[in-house]
């Protein structure tokens, strides 16, 4: 049960420095900050069992939609880091190392690449938008953040 606590501890800590990680972007470089709510269209929309969209701006849309977005990424975070703590076991908390947290991170990549961003109709690994290549190294960056964050929670839960 303690490996669950930290698995989770460690993804909230995680979620929440890449979510400050965006809000940097966004005020130093005015990158635009992300919106959860397609995110959250796309999670209701799991229920009928559409997993992917043409377009999710089309879809039917549902009235607390930004809330289940914001919802589904921490939940999603919190997953990401109880399978970390999983795969490292305990002894990884006692004496945390970079390496193990990055490659899951990087791991992580792929499930926006090849399942939500076709989920959301913008194509694998965002082939579809014009700034995809763009959207690829930020998707990188914001997962080695990720990355920093579960590593750096598990610090301080030492």
């Amino acid at each position: 049960m303690e490996l669950l606590l930290k698995g989770v501890a460690i993804g909230i800590g995680a979620t929440v420095l890449m979510d400050l990680w965006a809000v940097f972007l966004w005020k130093v470089f005015r990158q635009a900050r992300p919106n959860w709510a397609p995110v959250g269209r796309w999670f209701w929309h799991l229920k009928n069992g559409t997993l992917f969209h043409d377009d999710i701006g089309k879809a039917e849309p549902h009235t607390s939609e930004l809330a289940l977005g914001w919802i589904g990424h921490y939940a999603v975070g919190i997953l990401y880091g109880v399978i970390l703590a999983l795969i490292v076991g305990q002894a990884w908390f006692a004496v945390p190392t970079f390496l193990p947290a990055f490659v899951l991170g990087i791991v992580t990549v792929g499930a926006g690449w090849f399942l939500l961003q076709p989920g959301l109709g913008i194509g694998v690994a965002a082939s579809k938008l014009p700034n995809a290549n763009q959207v690829r190294v930020l998707n990188l960056v914001s997962h080695t953040v990720f990355a920093l964050g579960l590593y750096g929670t598990a610090l301080l839960l030492r």
